[in-house]
């Protein structure tokens, strides 16, 4: 109910479309590109909040989000900043107005250009601000320093290793994972723990997947209203059960690429199709529709989903974490020593009310006891289908055999 309140105020509060515009989306051209709406949410009274955007790629479209905690004795920590256009700004600086100026401004994560290249723009909109980065960045195709991507450089720092270092060690633990070896480049992560709220901060390591689709998702259905279609001929009306269908099968897209539910259509069937198509417009990707929903899709939603469970996205599970088993499980044992009792990820849903325990469960994939049978039944227990992997699997060796990532290490 608190995300479709804050949707309704958003609408509201934002009239002019200037206000979502982000003139710096050509050096990552994601979708929506240069018109960024933004969703705030309280999550814990006067403490967290979440703002959530969109990001996705043609019609496969997931929330992107920042959280800013309140620190004790005033100020505002950024955790994964978002694209400061001016509605995000604004939404900003109402807390700024209310509870102390943004201290500090944290870049969680290494490789990641979907969360990097906001960090510059943003922190250059708060002058006071320190910024505190992962250790070993780098970036792709030319590894450049952090003040050629915007960041000041005179703020910028990494982050101590020993988390009772940084200045606000005393109110927030962190676990740094990596540096993972992937080949091109290193994976890494940082986990931040509120101490007084009980929250868990993450990038990308874990995520569950809600099955309505997110506020932020909604502002504009034409993407879920594409993939609720069953073929290129399809008219599908704007309802609730629309846009639920395709949510879900979104998901599917995000997770697996080609999920073991959706066959690909021939070149020429599609072809053909397109001509027919009723909607050819751009976002409709002129009637362009190249693959076919097996009746029994909604089964492989359901088990990715889970019942709403956490767990780990299956390329960090194919084509990372599986490098470094050992490192990841000891950093998941780590993070799950904390006492949280909600965890709020970058993508999908947030908050998720989870403990250590089910967060510790979520990596058991890497363990070589890791199978149906050895655990209890429940949603929360169980892996995801081998069948959805095949196309992550293929990607996989190929990569190997062209000694672009090392191969997979062996399970603990």
């Amino acid at each position: 109910m608190k995300a479709r309140e804050t949707q309704g105020q958003q609408i509201n509060s934002s009239i002019d479309p200037r206000d979502w515009s982000w003139l710096f989306w050509p050096a990552v051209p994601l979708y929506p590109y240069g018109r960024r709406r933004t969703i705030r949410q309280e999550v814990v009274k006067d403490t967290i909040w979440t703002f959530d955007q969109l990001q996705g790629i043609l019609n496969v479209v997931v929330p992107i989000r920042m959280t800013v905690v309140k620190l004790d004795g005033g100020g505002l920590l950024v955790y994964a900043p978002v694209a400061p256009t001016k509605e995000c700004l604004r939404l900003v600086n109402e807390l700024v107005a209310e509870h102390g100026e943004v201290k500090y401004i944290i870049l969680p994560t290494i490789s990641g250009l979907e969360h990097k290249v906001f960090v510059g723009p943003f922190a250059r909109r708060f002058p006071n601000s320190q910024v505190f980065v992962a250790p070993n960045q780098w970036s792709f195709p030319l590894n450049l320093p952090l003040s050629w991507l915007g960041f000041p450089s005179k703020r910028t720092q990494v982050l101590p290793l020993d988390c009772t270092k940084a200045p606000f060690g005393d109110q927030f633990n962190y676990a740094i994972l990596g540096p993972i070896n992937l080949g091109l480049g290193p994976f890494a992560e940082v986990a931040f723990f509120h101490k007084r709220s009980r929250t868990l901060l993450v990038t990308d390591s874990v995520v569950s997947v809600p099955d309505e689709p997110p506020a932020i998702v909604q502002l504009d259905p034409s993407p879920l209203l594409f993939h609720a279609k069953d073929s290129a001929l399809d008219v599908v009306n704007d309802s609730e059960e629309s846009r639920r269908k395709g949510w879900q099968r979104v998901s599917l897209f995000a997770f697996y690429f080609r999920p073991s539910a959706l066959e690909v259509m021939p070149i020429g069937q599609t072809l053909r199709d397109a001509f027919k198509a009723p909607d050819r417009s751009r976002k409709g990707y002129f009637g362009l529709f190249p693959f076919k929903w097996k009746v029994d899709w909604k089964r492989s939603f359901d088990a990715l989903r889970g019942g709403g469970r956490l767990f780990v996205a299956p390329i960090l599970q194919t084509l990372i974490l599986n490098r470094s088993p050992r490192e990841t499980l000891e950093w998941a044992e780590l993070v799950a020593s904390w006492n949280f009792q909600r965890i709020i990820p970058c993508h999908f849903d947030a908050p998720i009310e989870a403990n250590p325990r089910q967060f510790r469960q979520a990596f058991a994939f890497l363990e070589k006891k890791f199978s149906v049978g050895d655990y209890v039944r429940g949603n929360e227990n169980q892996p995801l289908p081998e069948e959805d992997f095949e196309l992550l699997r293929r990607l996989e060796e190929s990569l190997i055999k062209l000694s672009i990532t090392p191969p997979a290490n062996e399970k603990i």
